[in-house]
C-alpha cells in the first residue's frame, strides 16, 4: 500500500516509515550531488552557514537535464530528466549532515555506508531509494525546479523542486533496517 508523505519530516514521523514501505512524496525538496556536498563541507569545516536549510529536508541526489535551449527557463515542463544519482558518491558528507543540520531524509539509488546508516538511526533519518533508468518517468512527478546556488554548476547546481507523488521506497528505515542487507 503506497503512502502519501510531506516532504518536511519530523524524527518521530520518520521513525514510523519501515523499510519496504513505498512512499509519495510531496512538496519541496532540494536536488544536490557531489559538487554541492563538497561546499556544503567546505562551509561547515568554517563555521559558516549552509545557504539552505535542511532541517527536516529531504536531499535528492539528482543533476536533472533539460533540453539546451530551455536549460535557462528551468520551467517545469522542460525538465527532461531527474533520476538518481549514485547515493554512495556522497557519503563522506552524509553523515555530517544528518547529525549537523537535521536533514531528515536523502534520496538515491544504490546503498549507503555503515556511518550514514548509524547516523540515520541516531538522528530518525531515512534514506529512500528511487529507481534507476527512469528518469523521464521520475521527472513527470517534478511540478517545479529551479536553482537556487551555486549556478555555476549547470544541472549539478543546489536546486528547489517541489514533488507532486514522487515515487520510492523506503530502503533504509530510520531504525537501521536495510533493504540492501536482506536481499
Amino acid at each position: 500500500m503506497l503512502k502519501r508523505i510531506s516532504s518536511v519530516l519530523e524524527p518521530k514521523e520518520a521513525r514510523k516509515l519501515r523499510a519496504g514501505d513505498e512512499v509519495l512524496i510531496s512538496g519541496e525538496v532540494f536536488g544536490a550531488r557531489d559538487s554541492v556536498h563538497k561546499r556544503f563541507m567546505n562551509l561547515i569545516d568554517k563555521g559558516l552557514p549552509l545557504p539552505i536549510d535542511l532541517s527536516g529536508r529531504i536531499i535528492y541526489y539528482t543533476g536533472p537535464s533539460f533540453a539546451p535551449e530551455d536549460l535557462k527557463s528551468q520551467k517545469p515542463t522542460a525538465l527532461r530528466s531527474a533520476g538518481p544519482t549514485t547515493s554512495g558518491r556522497m557519503d563522506s558528507a552524509a553523515a555530517v549532515l544528518i547529525r549537523k543540520t537535521g536533514l531528515a531524509a536523502t534520496l538515491g539509488k544504490g546503498n549507503r555506508n555503515k556511518a550514514v546508516t548509524e547516523a540515520m538511526k541516531e538522528c530518525g533519518a531515512l534514506y529512500f531509494a528511487a529507481i534507476g533508468g527512469c528518469g523521464a518517468l521520475l521527472a513527470r512527478s517534478i511540478v517545479e525546479a529551479e536553482i537556487i546556488a551555486y549556478e555555476d554548476l549547470g544541472t549539478e547546481a543546489l536546486w528547489r523542486f517541489v514533488f507532486n507523488d514522487f515515487p520510492c521506497i523506503v530502503a533504509i528505515d530510520a531504525h537501521g533496517r536495510s533493504l540492501y542487507e536482506e536481499r
